[in-house]
């Protein structure tokens, strides 16, 4: 018989809706029970696409005893952190202080009726195994120690809340604003980088897209050794993953991360939030090189957007699932027969060497994860290809594989649009656009901003989560603020006074209902949110860029192109009140480390006129020179301008150019800016 969670529209809370175990959503009902009845609560917080959420699930959560053990015991609550970021927060928090290591997914968190946690972990076995309690075993000592150790269950309550309260408090930062955090973040990323593979850690690796968007702007500023390095680091990394098998070879875009160094077999989900920053970064190594697999890699991105995330009413499914038929990564692999089967002799000849299927298997079960493991102009060389035949064989091949692969059984698809994750992909993709000169990948940006704004937007507001019609949840920070970035990155691919209106309004709103206007910066709840045990302000970048340097990098640049001085006030706030933090660990920092370039040089502004054909071919003509500092706006001559854009019309593209507070006159001599 379903449980409380067949009435939830979350596809992770459906998975469970059939479970044994007498799940509660977070809420009243639940958190009351557990007061009424001096209950501890058994919260569950994990994802749709996370794979050991499912071995958990299967093994605990769907067996009769485990589920009647947990009924007789707690108040079971489960959480889908894609939709309530701010519980997955607090808990992975207090899991790291409580267990002394990082947390991860699935979640599992003991509270007491309060919300108040008293023991974490993350995956628990049925039986004990991978050197861990057996479930049941656990959750019967954990309940006795509620209930025969009350005293130091309460004395350490006191302890949690304090350390996630002092967690929060900040020392109090510095004014002085330098250079000196942009030295220090390249030298730890220098000492961290992988020389042989590249990324900046060992197994497991993750794409780590702000420190490659840190990396790329400095690689951007000077003609310096220090940029030369940035730049190799970056454009090393960019280069071995996308020839590694964390991105799809055959059907584009990148898996959440590498199980290995060598960033061939990934874990298999692919979510949203990744592959927006990534396809910027992408476009960008494009440009600064020209290289095709930089551009081959960003089209793979959008190629998979399009094709597999984009919802029939507007925006962008949040994620793909690791399993697919209960196995992970069954949907992406192959064996050389079955690659063998599918393909002419010719096509196999190219495609097994440019794919690896020629080595040893990389994956289980004598199974291949494809890779780029030899160029292709090597491979055409020894059978005597020209590069065009060459091209074409393993484009056929890896059109048939994909054909094939379709008729799989396919991983799920979580369908809710995310507010927060759809704004990334649509910056990376209006990004991307601009820089790459498709007005094609543009108007797909333009069109998932206005799904946001025609259904998660409202009386002033903005929503989470949408799902089968209705939008859900009170936003949080990193939804205004990553709306806020992707209106002024889409402002500058395409401008549409609709989006600078927005823009003005979604600013204001991220001031009103989140900023400490007191000591400075962003709250991730509102100020109206639903209360919890600590409300959290965080500023370091993580698998998302951080809400606060997104915000005020975003208020900042706002600041810049329409002159209000209230948006560079907040921005100047924010960016001092975590000063202690970027001084004291700069490369956690990457985002506010762009903040504070910018506000030690602001950036330059470049508005463009003239006759509509002629200026947007200007544009393109130079979108790949422009710097990372630059903010370029074309505005045709006759559309309707704000005060603060409103140049006069030009007979031949014209450029107005400002920088902090000087302005140049307008030139026609384009390519000298």
């Amino acid at each position: 018989m379903p449980n409380r969670l067949a009435a939830e529209s979350s596809p992770y809370l459906l998975q469970h809706a059939d479970n044994p175990v007498d799940w509660y959503p977070w809420g009243a009902e639940a958190l009351d029970r557990a007061r009424r009845e001096d209950r501890p609560i058994l919260l569950s917080i994990g994802y749709s696409a996370c794979h050991w959420c499912h071995v958990m699930a299967h093994e605990c959560f769907e067996d009769a005893e485990v589920a009647a053990a947990m009924n007789r015991l707690f108040v079971n609550i489960k959480v889908d952190r894609e939709e309530r970021p701010d519980l997955d927060q607090i808990y992975q928090a207090a899991h790291q202080l409580l267990a002394q290591r990082g947390g991860g997914w699935p979640l599992t968190v003991f509270l007491a009726p309060d919300q108040t946690p008293f023991f974490a972990g993350t995956y628990f076995p049925k039986t004990p195994r991978y050197r861990l309690p057996g479930f049941i075993e656990l959750m019967e000592n954990i309940a006795a120690a509620w209930h025969d150790r009350r005293d130091e269950v309460l004395a350490q309550n006191e302890a949690v809340r304090a350390a996630l309260a002092r967690s929060e408090a900040l020392r109090p930062g510095t004014a002085v604003l330098d250079a000196a955090p942009f030295a220090a973040a390249l030298r730890d990323l220098d000492a961290a980088f992988d020389p042989v593979w590249g990324g900046f850690s060992r197994a497991p690796k993750f794409p780590r897209p702000g420190e490659l968007f840190f990396l790329l702007r400095q690689a951007a500023r000077t003609e310096t050794p220090e940029a030369a390095r940035a730049r190799e680091l970056a454009l090393f990394t960019l280069t071995k993953m996308a020839s590694g098998g964390v991105v799809d070879q055959l059907g584009g875009g990148f898996c959440r991360y590498s199980v290995d160094e060598q960033w061939a077999i990934p874990h298999f989900e692919k979510m949203l939030y990744d592959n927006g920053p990534l396809l910027a970064l992408y476009a960008d190594a494009w440009a600064l090189t020209g290289g095709a697999l930089y551009r081959d890699t960003a089209d793979g991105i959008v190629s998979w957007l399009l094709r597999e995330m984009r919802a029939p009413d507007g925006g962008f499914c949040a994620a793909l699932d690791a399993d697919s038929e209960g196995v992970e990564g069954k949907y992406y692999v192959w064996t050389p027969d079955e690659v063998r089967a599918l393909l002419t002799a010719d096509e196999y000849a190219v495609a097994a060497p440019v794919f690896g299927f020629d080595a040893p298997p990389n994956f289980e079960n004598a199974h291949w994860n494809p890779v780029l493991a030899r160029p292709l102009a090597e491979v055409a060389a020894e059978r005597g290809l020209t590069p065009d035949a060459a091209r074409a064989l393993l484009a056929s091949a890896r059109a048939k594989l994909l054909a094939a692969r379709e008729a799989r059984v396919r991983p799920g698809r979580d369908d809710k649009r995310l507010t927060g994750w759809n704004a990334l992909m649509i910056a990376g993709l209006a990004h991307a656009g601009r820089v790459m000169a498709r007005p094609d990948w543009v108007a797909e940006a333009h069109a998932a901003l206005d799904f946001l704004r025609a259904r998660l937007w409202r009386d002033g507001r903005l929503f989470a989560s949408y799902q089968n019609g209705e939008a859900r949840l009170n936003a949080y920070l990193d939804d205004y603020a990553f709306l806020l970035d992707a209106l002024l990155e889409s402002l500058q691919a395409g401008f549409r006074l609709a989006d600078w209106d927005w823009a003005h309004e979604i600013a204001d709103a991220l001031l009103a209902h989140f900023e400490d206007a007191e000591a400075g910066g962003f709250y991730f709840t509102s100020h109206d949110h639903e209360a919890l045990i600590v409300r959290q302000k965080p500023a370091h970048d993580a698998a998302t860029p951080s809400g606060n340097g997104v915000a005020a990098f975003a208020l900042q640049r706002l600041g810049h192109l329409s002159g209000a001085q209230r948006y560079l006030d907040a921005a100047r706030r924010c960016l001092e009140h975590f000063s202690a933090h970027w001084r004291q660990q700069p490369i956690a920092y990457p985002t506010l480390l762009a903040v504070l370039d910018e506000a030690l040089d602001p950036p330059r502004v470049v508005l463009l006129r003239g006759p509509e054909d002629a200026v947007s071919v200007a544009a393109a003509n130079r979108a790949r020179r422009w710097r990372p500092q630059d903010m370029v706006l074309t505005l045709p001559n006759g559309i309707a301008l704000p005060p603060a854009l409103d140049k006069p019309g030009a007979p031949v593209p014209t450029a107005w150019v400002c920088a902090g507070n000087a302005c140049q006159p307008p030139t026609t001599a384009l390519d000298t800016l």
